[in-house]
C-alpha cells in the first residue's frame, strides 16, 4: 500500500517521500534586484531539514515587468543563477529534491509601469489596465521563457514546473475570459501554453519531468470548469507535460458564479479527476495538512504526491511530525532525534 512516506520516481526524480513544499511567494527580494537572499535560502533549506521530499522554490519569473511585485525573484539574467545554486546545493544536501516555478504574471504585475496581456482586459477596477502583446512579442515571451528554464537547468534544479494557474500570463491565455485575441494566439487558446512546453523541454534534460501547474476550475462568471481543464491538460501533456499540479481559480476577483472551498481538501476531487481523465500524475494541494488527510490522499490514490503549503509555512518539521503521527520513518536528523518522541 503506497502511503506519504512510500518513495516516487518520475522520470528521472527520485523522492524520499510523497510531501511537496509548493511554491509560495515570499516577496522578500528587498534590493528589488530578482537574486535570492539570505531569507530564500533559510526558507528553503529548513524545510529541507525538517525532510521534506520536494520543493518547488516560489514563481520565478522571466523579465523584471513579469513579477506580481518588485521583490519576487527572477531568472532573466545569468547573474540571478548563483544565488539559487546556493540553495539548491543545500537543499540535496540534506535529501530533498528541487523544482523551480517559471512564471511571467501577466496583467497581475502590480509594480510594472504597464502590464502585458493576451488582452487589454484589467484584473478588477482597481488594477492597471495591460497592453496586449504583439504577435510578435508573444514569440519573444516564449524565448524569454526558454532562457528563465535554461538558466534554472544550470542552477541545478532536478524539475521544472511552468505556472499556468491563478491568473497569470499562461494561464490568461488559456482562458477565454481573458483572451480576445484574433491572432493565432487567440484562435488556438493552448498554443501559448505549448510554445512555452517545447521551449522549457528544449532546454531540459531528457529524464528531467516538466511539471505544469493549473488552474483546473475558475471561479468567476462565465469561467471554465474541469471538463475544459481536461481538454487542455490533454494537449499540454500531448506537448510534454509529465505532471499536473491542481490548483484553481486566482484569474479575476470572486463572484456569485462560485467560491473555493474553505474545506480540507476541498480541491482533491480536481486532482483526481485530472489524473483519472487524462491518464498522468498529479500533485494535490489545498488545506491538506492534516497528516492523516494528506496520507489518505495518497492511499487512496487520489493523488501522487501531496503540496503542504500554509502547515509547512507554520512549522519546518511539518514533515518530520508527520511521520511521527502515521509512525513511519520520516529521517529524522539525528541532532532533532530528542525533540521528538521514542517509538
Amino acid at each position: 500500500m503506497e502511503h506519504l512516506f512510500t518513495p516516487y520516481k518520475i522520470k528521472g526524480l527520485e523522492l524520499k517521500n510523497r510531501v511537496v513544499m509548493p511554491p509560495m511567494c515570499q516577496y522578500s527580494v528587498e534590493a528589488k534586484d530578482g537574486i535570492a537572499n539570505d531569507w530564500h535560502f533559510v526558507h528553503y533549506v529548513s524545510r529541507a531539514v525538517g525532510g521534506t521530499g520536494f520543493i518547488i522554490i516560489e514563481m520565478t519569473d522571466v523579465e523584471p515587468d513579469g513579477r506580481i511585485t518588485d521583490f519576487d525573484l527572477g531568472l532573466w539574467s545569468d547573474g540571478q543563477i548563483p544565488a539559487l545554486k546556493r540553495i539548491i546545493d543545500a537543499v540535496h544536501q540534506h535529501g530533498a529534491k528541487v523544482a523551480i516555478q517559471i512564471a511571467h504574471a501577466g496583467r497581475k504585475a502590480e509594480d510594472a509601469e504597464q502590464p502585458v496581456a493576451p488582452s487589454a482586459i484589467a484584473f478588477d477596477e482597481k488594477s492597471k489596465t495591460p497592453r496586449a502583446l504583439s504577435t510578435e512579442e508573444v514569440k519573444e515571451m516564449v524565448e524569454k521563457f526558454r532562457s528563465a528554464v535554461r538558466r534554472a537547468v544550470e542552477a541545478g534544479v532536478d524539475a521544472i514546473e511552468l505556472h499556468g494557474a491563478h491568473g497569470y500570463l499562461i494561464h490568461q491565455f488559456q482562458s477565454p475570459l481573458t483572451n480576445k485575441r484574433t491572432d493565432e494566439y487567440g484562435q488556438e487558446l493552448t498554443k501559448f501554453g505549448k510554445e512555452v512546453i517545447a521551449a522549457a523541454k528544449s532546454e531540459m534534460p531528457e529524464d528531467m519531468p516538466l511539471i505544469m501547474r493549473i488552474s483546473a476550475r475558475e471561479y468567476v462568471e462565465g469561467g471554465y470548469g474541469i471538463e475544459e481543464s481536461i481538454a487542455f491538460s490533454k494537449e499540454y501533456k500531448a506537448a510534454g507535460v509529465d505532471m499536473f499540479h491542481i490548483s484553481a481559480g486566482g484569474e479575476g476577483p470572486i463572484a456569485a458564479a462560485g467560491r473555493p472551498g474553505t474545506h480540507a481538501a476541498y480541491q482533491v476531487p480536481l486532482a483526481r479527476a485530472i489524473k483519472e481523465a487524462v491518464d498522468v500524475p498529479v500533485i494535490a494541494v489545498g488545506r491538506l495538512d492534516e497528516p492523516v488527510l494528506a496520507n489518505a490522499v495518497i492511499g487512496n490514490e487520489e493523488a501522487d504526491l501531496v503540496a503542504v503549503g500554509r502547515g509547512m509555512l507554520r512549522n519546518p518539521n511539518w514533515t518530520l511530525e508527520a511521520g511521527v503521527q502515521l509512525g513511519k520513518e520520516a529521517g529524522i536528523p539525528k541532532q532533532y532525534q530528542m525533540g521528538f518522541p521514542r517509538k
